[in-house]
């Protein structure tokens, strides 16, 4: 509760003031900002691929995906986490997120023979992941995408 100190000479009563103090939801907001500052950048995957190009409309991710990365390397990664081709669908079958009607989102690397590429995709086929995603990075509409053979 607040008071005014304003001189009146003809009270000596102290009258409420009915302002509402912002300072405290100042703070709050200013440690929220600080916390989303902090948190976003650790929710995005952070393995080094080297995505090809691809000018096709980008579609909505959903909030939270399953990222399977082939790295240049040919092993593989759900999230940031390396995991062997054997283990690849017990592991997908064993995270809590992950359902068999939910999409998979398959990142290669530029190297990565396309052989290898529907390898994977041929693994997740059989252990009933069929729902899966290519990503690339974002170019230009009608722009020539880079490594596509030129007619």
């Amino acid at each position: 509760m607040a008071v005014s100190l304003a001189d009146n000479d003809d009270d000596d009563d102290f009258s409420e003031t009915h302002d509402i103090n912002v300072t405290p939801f100042i703070d709050v907001i200013l440690v929220l900002l600080i916390i989303f500052m902090v948190a976003a950048p650790l929710s995005t995957v952070d393995l080094p691929i080297d995505l090809p190009t691809s000018s096709a409309t980008p579609q909505k991710k959903p909030d939270k995906p399953i990222y399977l990365s082939i790295k240049p390397d040919l092993t593989l990664a759900i999230g940031e986490n390396a995991v062997h081709r054997a283990e690849l669908i017990g592991t997908l079958d064993g995270l809590s997120e992950m359902s068999k009607d939910k999409y998979v989102f398959l990142r290669a690397d530029r190297s990565v023979p396309y052989g290898e590429l529907m390898g994977v995709m041929e693994l997740l086929r059989s252990g009933g992941y069929t729902r899966v995603k290519l990503v690339a990075l974002e170019g230009a509409p009608g722009a020539p995408v880079a490594g596509a053979a030129q007619p």
